[in-house]
């Protein structure tokens, strides 16, 4: 198999520790119990975000792997029995299915996989978010790959001159388009300008002639309601970073969430907040069950192995962009039910408002001179 691995984060929201707020600690714990039995794996390390649980694996397997991804849902199964035990809340709300049928994708897990060859030193970052849609990680990585104001390397590293390639996925007809930056930067800005429906599924670095060649990102794009036709929760996306060596340096990968930006999720599922970078110790929304998180956490990869984690928005230099989400989260709520704190209607297809406005229809009559 050589020297490449693939790496797999897996994560579903299982339960919730009051209501949505954290993932109970008896939770992680039969994950890790469960991880520990397999001899699938290379590595695991299991965390949470807000109610999310996350599963970070190192494999020989490949991606869409079938016994990987089985072994994930059978840990999330197991820990939907520890989380009914414990009655929390929404006990199994990501497992839309009573059997695993071959891939998790599909299935409500967001699942985000890339495999690679290991490089002399390879350091990756996994981002984690609750409370929020695939759409958040849009602007963070078009500024970590496109953004020269963010990223030096894209202007002062000859290996990264060249710009980097956008795979950007439309969610609402299930197409895929790839935007070679910067020549095609605009255009990639009118799609991707919309996270609601286009998404940025992955990035790769440029071969010879310009194509796409070696991954540099992958994000989860699942969407719970376009696959359960009903709202069952925001779809809290994961997201890995491979950083330095023609690559965006760890220091320019952390950088875009400095700036806490306006994503849709929070409370329901159906408002826009703020995006608030926190540590581990601070993965824990209650205002308003929020406002949205998003956690990093950074690993050297060794053969294989995890060799970390650094906790990389722990950092007390992002304590302003914290206030500042702060701040933000306290103005967008005295909005109330008005947009554009509460997301526009067509994207509320799927909460009680669909059953409303189906209640009223026959009270409009038209408008007559």
């Amino acid at each position: 198999m050589g020297n490449k691995v693939t790496i797999s984060v897996i994560k579903a929201d299982v339960g919730g520790l009051v209501g949505h707020t954290i993932v109970h600690p008896r939770l992680i714990e039969r994950a890790q119990e469960e991880l520990a039995k397999t001899d699938l794996l290379e590595d695991f390390h299991v965390t949470a975000v807000g109610d999310d649980l996350n599963l970070i694996l190192t494999h020989r397997h490949g991606t869409d792997s079938t016994e990987i991804h089985k072994l994930a849902w059978n840990v999330f199964e197991a820990a939907t029995e520890e989380a009914k035990a414990l009655k929390l809340y929404g006990a199994g709300q990501d497992l839309l299915s009573d059997a695993f049928s071959g891939n998790i994708k599909g299935m409500g897990p967001g699942v985000a996989e890339m495999e690679i060859e290991e490089r002399s030193s390879e350091p990756i970052i996994i981002f984690m978010a609750d409370k929020t849609e695939p759409g958040a990680w849009n602007l963070p990585l078009y500024r970590m790959f496109a953004d020269p104001f963010n990223t030096a390397g894209l202007v002062i590293d000859p290996n990264m001159h060249d710009g980097f390639v956008f795979e950007v996925h439309d969610l609402k007809e299930d197409k895929r388009v790839h935007f070679s930056c910067p020549k095609d930067l605009y255009d990639m800005l009118v799609f991707i300008g919309a996270p609601s429906r286009f998404v940025v599924h992955s990035v790769y670095r440029k071969d010879e002639a310009g194509s796409a060649a070696s991954i540099a990102a992958q994000a989860s794009t699942q969407r719970l309601s376009l696959i359960a036709g009903r709202y069952v929760g925001k779809d809290d996306p994961v997201m890995i970073v491979r950083c330095q060596s023609g690559l965006p340096a760890v220091g320019e990968a952390v950088e875009p969430f400095s700036y806490p930006h306006l994503v849709a999720g929070w409370m329901r599922g159906s408002h826009t907040g703020p995006l608030m970078p926190v540590g581990v110790a601070d993965a824990t929304p209650t205002r308003f069950d929020g406002p949205p998180r998003v956690m990093a956490l950074g690993f050297q990869l060794a053969e294989g192995k995890l060799v970390g984690p650094q906790d990389m928005f722990a950092d007390v230099s992002f304590e302003p962009a914290r206030e500042e989400a702060n701040r933000i989260a306290g103005y967008m709520r005295r909005m109330g039910p008005f947009e554009p704190h509460r997301l526009p209607l067509d994207e509320m297809e799927y909460t009680t408002l669909s059953t409303v406005m189906d209640r009223m229809r026959d009270r409009w009559s038209p408008i007559e001179d």
